[in-house]
């Protein structure tokens, strides 16, 4: 359990609420660069299904990763939502 200091500040360099939303972020960062990959592949291959498969995928996960650094940008100012 992190301390607090007089005015509720934790002491932690970063609360759990941050650190999970960071987290969340990073992995969604890392599934976009991959999918760039995967598109490239699935072009290679001549599946044109498979790219627009990939494509929806990379988009979906940019959409979260946009809504997820709101999230963060909030908890970082506010310590919550």
């Amino acid at each position: 359990m992190a301390e607090n200091t007089g005015n509720g500040q934790s002491q932690e360099p970063i609360s759990n609420l941050e650190y999970d939303f960071l987290t969340v972020l990073h992995n969604k960062a890392e599934a976009i660069k991959a999918y760039d990959t995967y598109i490239k592949d699935a072009e290679q291959a001549g599946s044109q299904p498979c790219v627009q498969l990939f494509q929806k995928l990379r988009q979906s996960d940019l959409e979260q990763a946009k809504e997820l650094r709101h999230h963060l940008q909030e908890v970082m100012q506010h310590g919550k939502m």
